[in-house]
Parts: structure tokens; sequence; C-alpha cells
């Protein structure tokens, strides 16, 4: 009788490596492990885990980006649909790692925030909260979509916006909201998230820089105003 091998979905849920990455993050699995999620099902005897580990064993990580569809799907356990998976997921990272490095801004002050944003919020018939996050030099990391509606705190809640914050390790964020009256003065609603969502900062140790409304061509900063101090 051939070796026994558990299936992944009778291997106890925190050895999983689908749900290992939905709890923990694709940098939490091994190299085994990510590619088992690409293979998805084993052959009689061996799980897709195994079946990764084995060829990764016996072709190395670098020899699978050189092997043509054919001479991966000869491999055993693979075949040809498994194959051009792989390939496919191989060529996605080679060409993200080939992209030339994408433009990086520096927020120095809110007529920055406005020129990043301003066209693309301006017209906008519904309000957009966003949350730029930053790092130590105020370099931008990336801008985060944290909600759509009205501006209020069970929309707009802190764990929403510093949750990316601490994930990438932001050292501080801007906030920014449209208004789509055109109009970028605060309502006393605004000011009430802003002032709880600065608090907050406080406590986990992100600095909140500033709130920007966007109107119509114009726009409102909580810095500025000395709202945010």
């Amino acid at each position: 009788m051939g070796e026994y091998s558990l299936k992944i979905k009778d291997l106890p849920e925190d050895e999983r490596p689908r749900e290992r990455m939905i709890k923990y993050g694709p940098e939490a699995l091994s190299n085994t492990e990510l590619l088992a999620i690409i293979i998805r099902t084993g052959i009689k005897g061996e799980n897709a885990i195994t079946v990764a580990q084995n060829l990764i064993s016996q072709e190395g990580l670098e020899a699978l980006l050189e092997d043509s569809i054919e001479e991966l799907a000869a491999f055993k356990g693979i075949g040809i649909s498994k194959a051009v998976l792989i390939k496919a997921a191989l060529e996605l990272g080679k060409r993200l790692n080939s992209m030339p490095e994408r433009k990086r801004y520096t927020i120095k002050s809110p007529a920055d925030v406005s020129a990043i944003l301003m066209g693309e919020m301006r017209y906008l018939k519904k309000e957009y909260f966003k949350a730029i996050l930053l790092d130590i030099k105020n370099h931008v990391i990336t801008i985060e979509n944290i909600s759509i509606g009205g501006l209020n705190f069970s929309l707009v809640h802190p764990r929403e916006i510093f949750k990316s914050a601490i994930k990438k390790s932001s050292a501080a964020i801007i906030m920014v909201h449209n208004h789509p009256s055109g109009d970028p003065h605060p309502s006393n609603e605004d000011i009430d998230v802003t002032r709880r969502i600065v608090e907050s900062g406080k406590i986990l140790g992100i600095e909140v820089l500033d709130h920007v409304i966007i109107g119509d061509g114009r726009y409102f900063s909580f810095k500025d105003e000395g709202l945010i101090v």
C-alpha cells in the first residue's frame, strides 16, 4: 500500500495554506505553501503541499521561471492546467518587478494634497473619505479609500483608518474627504470626527497631520485653520 497523505482539507486549519494566508497574510507563508495555493489539488498519495515541496526541491524557484509550460506539465502532479497557472503567476511577478519605480509624492502642505487629489475628487457626487499614509519623511506610502457616503463616526471609525496605517508601518496620516456641494468648509460632524480620529492617533502613536476637505477648486485645511495642533 502506498504512503498515505492527508488532503489539505483534512489538515488542521492553522496548517492549511489558504487559511494561513487569510489569517496572517502572504508574507507569513513559505514558498512551498504559496505554490500549493496555486496548485490547489494534489494527486493520489500526495496533497498539493507535497507536490509543491517536491517541485521546489527538484527544480528550484529560479528554474520554474526558465521551464516551459510543457516541461512543468511533465512533472508528477502538475499537468498542463497547473503548469499554466504557475507560469501565469510567475509572469505577473516578473512584470511587476520590471515596472519602473512609481513617482513618490512628498506631502509638505495642504496644497500638495490638493495637487494630488483635487482633480479626482472635486466632481464626485458622493462624499469619499480617504487616508493618505505617510512614512517618516512624509513620502506617500499609499492612499486608502476608507468610506463612501456622509461623514459620520459610524462610517469613519478609527479602526478602519488605522488598520492599514499599522499594517503598512505608517508614521503619520492625512485625512481627506470631499464635499459634493463644492463648499469645503467643515460641518460640525466633520470637526467632531476629526477630533476623535486625532485623539485615537495619539494613543496609537500615529500622528494625524491634517484633514483636508476638497471642494470645487477650493480646499479647507484643519491644520491651516488651527483645528489640528
